[in-house]
């Protein structure tokens, strides 16, 4: 055989085993696309980090986003994914059940803070007793998510109502929600630049999230944070309006303690992959990085569709 076709054989043969090669590769390579809350990032990120050193041959892809958004991207938009993890367990309920999605699990709580930094005005001196008082100022600016779109959003509403009964102010919550003052942005998390470049001078986003990124946070009281079941009975006297699951169509949400939920969605490419990741994010060393990032762990919870849990999956609910 001469050399130059001698070459072009050796070529094309690299060619091909390169190919095989490449292909062999991608085919071994999991892959587990996640949809999640923004406020999720951080911990979902860590335990992205923790599983792949045990799991090199797996990729994950996380997709933040306001927890409704997310669900719209599986119901309106058709998009797949592994695992939907929500800021608010209802979230699954009522947007993905029974039709998307036929079981949820509970797995961490949060309460919501006013978040600000030293640029913000009166940064000096708001604290627990003041706060909504320092937020009716007309001089400063509030951010919060948008309500059909994020459950922090609509949770924002909720206790801004809650604290006009609280405080026994019947103003409260028109002076601080009114378009003048409150900027809205798709996901809580949206805000922490604004308020950054001090566009804003206070936000409202979850302690979780101010702890994450060490922020200057106003403990806000039980009785109205939404972050005690102690004050269930409280939370339920703010309701609010949100889009349904149709065009037109509208949901009542009504106050109440803030829990965290997930699920694999009917349509999920890999679910074997996805049941294999939750054994560990709900394992001891993965809500401890939950824990670790500001929320707490609540697994096992109770499931009111413990039956149609997977399996291997059933450990983390309860009946």
């Amino acid at each position: 055989m001469k050399p130059t076709k001698l070459l072009l054989c050796l070529t094309l043969l690299l060619i091909a085993v390169s190919g095989c090669t490449n292909k062999q590769s991608k085919t071994s390579e999991n892959k587990i696309i996640v949809f999640h809350a923004g406020s999720l990032s951080v911990p979902l990120l860590k335990l992205k980090q923790a599983y792949k050193k045990v799991n090199s041959d797996t990729d994950i892809i996380l997709e933040a986003g306001g927890s409704r958004a997310c669900a719209r991207k599986i119901t309106d938009l058709n998009k797949k994914c592994d695992l939907m993890v929500s800021a608010d367990y209802k979230v699954i309920y009522n947007l993905l059940i029974p039709k998307y999605a036929q079981w949820n699990i509970k797995f961490a709580t949060n309460e919501l803070s006013v978040v600000y930094n030293k640029k913000s005005r009166y940064s000096e001196k708001i604290n627990t007793e003041n706060w909504y008082k320092i937020l009716k100022k007309q001089d400063v600016t509030c951010g919060a998510s948008n309500p059909n779109h994020d459950p922090c959003g609509y949770r924002t509403i909720l206790l801004l109502k809650l604290s006009s009964i609280f405080y026994k102010d019947p103003e409260l919550y028109s002076a601080i929600s009114s378009k003048k003052k409150m900027i809205i942005r798709p996901k809580e998390t949206d805000l922490i630049s604004l308020l950054n470049t001090g566009v804003i001078d206070y936000m409202f986003i979850y302690k979780s999230v101010a702890v994450q990124h060490k922020m200057k946070y106003v403990k806000l009281p039980e009785q109205i944070n939404l972050g005690s079941p102690e004050y269930s009975d409280f939370y339920k006297k703010a309701t609010i309006k949100i889009s349904g699951k149709t065009p037109g169509s509208f949901i009542t949400q009504t106050g109440a303690p803030i829990v965290y939920g997930l699920t694999i969605p009917e349509n999920a490419p890999d679910k074997k992959a996805a049941i294999k990741f939750l054994n560990f994010m709900l394992s001891e060393k993965g809500l401890n990085i939950i824990k670790n990032c500001g929320q707490k762990p609540i697994v096992p919870s109770k499931s009111e569709t413990y039956s149609k849990i997977p399996n291997q999956l059933k450990k983390f609910a309860t009946k």
